[in-house]
């Protein structure tokens, strides 16, 4: 997405933003991590830090973007809650650090574990 101001034009890639999405949605209580697609066994592949784009669906329109987000959630933990809790924290960090608008968040919950 590109920003424009008096000063020029600012680039702001996709892995950007999932970068923030990781590190805001990791940083959630009762979040166990970011999954990617599933395999053909039907098993999720759990994510690690390194890889902050996969498991993240930026999708660029005019003037917002939209993010979908594929987690893992602790046994036990009020799901809506954390979902709600990650969407708030996910479009007050992307607004406040890019200038970029959030349309919509989705928070796909894949799996739960036990720890």
């Amino acid at each position: 997405m590109i920003l424009q101001n008096k000063y020029g034009s600012i680039d702001i890639t996709s892995d950007v933003i999932a970068g923030i999405v990781s590190v805001c949605a990791n940083n959630c209580y009762g979040v166990k991590g970011i999954v990617g697609k599933k395999n053909a066994g039907g098993i999720t592949k759990l994510l690690r830090r390194e890889k902050p784009n996969q498991g993240i669906k930026i999708e660029k329109l005019k003037g917002c973007v939209n993010i979908e987000l594929h987690i893992v959630v602790r046994y036990g933990i009020n799901i809506a809650a954390v979902g709600n809790s990650i969407i708030s924290e996910i479009r007050y960090n992307v607004e406040r650090m890019t200038g970029i608008t959030v349309g919509k968040v989705d928070v796909c919950v894949d799996a739960i574990v036990t720890d």
